[in-house]
């Protein structure tokens, strides 16, 4: 029997896809198809991808043509493959002439000329670009990394910017953009926005957008209290539109993959996280704090977002520790909070008043997963054991921090709904009740 093998992303599944198929199965009695998977696209700098890879997969089956389907996940897979598979033939499109020759060492290489036709990149672009607005608020730079990444996903066109330092705007490359100065024409001109205004404006500004028929991707905190946050999913909801927590390490691969290697049981039953995000600034020059974010609000959601999600929301108990640079204005320095769950325990520290090392421990009953700083921007971390001949070390790639990935994320859900945000909606409420009662005061300690 003679057994060929393929790969391909096989993104939005087209009549070339399928020609190169049924001519690949032609060569030989058995078609192996490898489909790559999301991380290794990212990877590889392909962003674009439109299907997430168990839709991509059921397509090829679908066709019929597969009588094995594998995923591709790593570099220098391909020779794995083909000597674990037993392939004779690896065949590939002809715009890849030469590239694999490499492979001729371990089986016979075929170029396929490809179909005359619209590509998967055609069929994207044929699409009506999401028009995409800015609201800030005194965060310029985080708008001008949002524009620069959204340079780099296809199906995005920035509409413009609304409530940013004018000012700073005009010096700042961003200044070709059309600079609105009221969020009602911001919203005329925009299909979503993505918004970054101080958290106490958060409501107010989502609401107006959701009101407006527009999707909306908002830093986190939603907002500053959990009945609001409720209250947009639900507007959201009953309006059709979608509501996404802008917290960028969620998105990322490296993240992405922790997250299922430790709910999966790689080090055992999860007994403790602990979790640290800082900035220092110097703030002793500081007297009005109003439209300056605090650590709670800054920090806050990022370091909860792995406790929420490995060991839940559901918590029997917590306490808050706290200084605070500027009380009236809910200014902390550094805030730290302790959780007990029935069967585990976690601890956060974020601050903008301190340093300290910004990494993320996850102990397990077996062994435990080690990210350092900034673990928030990770592409790479660690499983550890008693017996260090079982550590792994994980690397991924990460391009513009995650945000391109969650900008192409927001961008798949607006378009087909696969209610993926990669947030739950109850981590969101859990996040808003935290900051709530902060700022409330509950649960809290104050120290001077």
């Amino acid at each position: 029997m003679k057994k060929v093998i393929t790969y391909g992303t096989y993104d939005l599944l087209h009549y070339g896809h399928i020609r190169l198929l049924e001519r690949a199965k032609a060569l030989g009695d058995y078609l192996v198809v490898g489909v790559t998977s999301d991380g290794f696209d990212a990877m590889r700098g392909k962003i674009n991808v439109e299907q997430p890879l168990m839709e991509r997969v059921e397509a090829v089956r679908k066709t019929g043509l597969a009588d094995e389907i594998i995923i591709e996940e790593y570099e220098g897979q391909k020779i794995n493959d083909i000597q674990r598979l037993g392939i004779d033939i690896f065949t590939v499109g002809s715009d890849w002439e030469g590239y694999f020759d490499y492979l001729k060492d371990y089986c016979e290489v075929v170029y396929l000329d490809r179909t005359q036709g619209i590509s998967s990149s055609e069929l994207r672009s044929s699409k009506s670009a999401l028009n995409l607005g800015l609201v800030g608020g005194v965060e310029l730079g985080i708008l001008k990394k949002y524009f620069e990444e959204s340079l780099a996903v296809n199906g995005i066109e920035v509409s413009g910017i609304y409530g940013a330092d004018q000012s700073a705007y005009h010096e700042d490359k961003m200044s070709t953009l059309p600079y609105f100065n009221a969020y009602e024409e911001l919203l005329e001109a925009s299909d979503a926005v993505y918004i970054i205004s101080h958290p106490s404006h958060h409501y107010r500004d989502v609401k107006q957008a959701l009101e407006a028929g527009k999707h909306v991707l908002v830093e986190s905190p939603i907002t500053l209290k959990l009945e609001q946050t409720k209250e947009l999913f639900n507007l959201a909801k009953e309006k059709k539109l979608v509501l996404m927590e802008a917290i960028k390490t969620a998105y990322s691969t490296a993240y992405s993959r922790l997250l299922l290697l430790a709910k999966s049981g790689k080090i055992g039953d999860i007994k403790s996280i602990d979790v640290t995000c800082t900035s220092w600034k110097d703030y002793r020059d500081v007297s009005d704090f109003s439209e300056k974010w605090n650590s709670m609000t800054a920090w806050g959601p990022t370091a909860l977002l792995p406790i929420f999600q490995m060991i839940g929301t559901e918590y029997c108990d917590k306490t808050m520790v706290t200084q605070f640079l500027n009380e009236a204005q809910r200014f902390d320095a550094f805030t730290q909070l302790n959780f007990i769950y029935p069967n585990a325990v976690a601890q956060m520290k974020v601050g903008k008043g301190i340093k300290s090392e910004g990494d993320l421990r996850i102990t397990g009953t077996q062994g435990y997963i080690y990210v350092p700083a900034p673990w928030w921007k990770t592409d790479y971390f660690e499983l550890r054991f008693e017996n260090q001949n079982q550590n792994k070390r994980y690397f991924y790639q990460l391009e513009g921090e995650g945000i391109r990935y969650e900008l192409v994320a927001f961008v798949n859900e607006i378009t087909y709904h696969q209610g993926n945000t990669f947030i739950d909606p109850q981590v969101s409420y859990q996040i808003a009740q935290i900051v709530e009662d902060f700022h409330k005061g509950k649960d809290l300690k104050i120290i001077k």
